[in-house]
């Protein structure tokens, strides 16, 4: 079964996604990851060279690729945060996958953020708008939501893994 991971910039998508396809013994797979990876560039450079647009274009190629090869096969997928966003990309990873939302407040988020180390180029602006926007998507895309506030990413892979799978 595919399992993908949702949520907000923050949210602990790949640092959990990680630890449950340990878990579980089997791939994780970063969509940022994959998607810098097929343009030779990082993430943040995409936004720079060729501005948000054209990285959404490429993302959503990439996530359908992915979500197509893995679709049967014990996979852990971590989404970009405003993947799911294209509503394409949304029904393909509603009806091909299981979808996890790891909700987490605006306080939370802001905390996470605050210690990343990662570029995000969203990050320059409203972004707590950005999540208002992008909340719906997650919910309606998902078919398990979990609370992550006051979690450890241990805490919410063994979640997953109990509670989920």
């Amino acid at each position: 079964m595919l399992v993908t991971l949702t949520g907000f910039m923050g949210s602990g998508k790949s640092t959990v996604g990680r630890i449950v396809a340990d878990a579980l013994g089997c791939p994780f797979f970063d969509l940022d990851e994959l998607v810098e990876k097929q343009a030779g560039k990082s993430v943040a450079q995409v936004f720079v060279d060729d501005g948000e647009a054209a990285f959404r274009v490429l993302e959503a190629a990439v996530l359908k690729k992915t979500v197509l090869k893995y679709a049967e096969s014990t996979v852990v997928l971590a989404l970009g945060g405003g993947a799911l966003e294209n509503p394409e990309s949304a029904r393909l990873v509603h009806e091909k996958s299981l979808c996890i939302y790891l909700q987490a407040s605006a306080d939370t988020l802001r905390g996470r953020l605050a210690e990343s180390a990662v570029v995000r180029p969203l990050l320059q602006g409203d972004w707590e708008a950005l999540l208002a926007r992008r909340l719906s998507v997650y919910e309606s895309t998902a078919a398990v939501t979990l609370e992550t506030d006051g979690l450890t990413p241990e805490e919410i892979a063994d979640e997953i893994i109990i509670d989920c799978l």
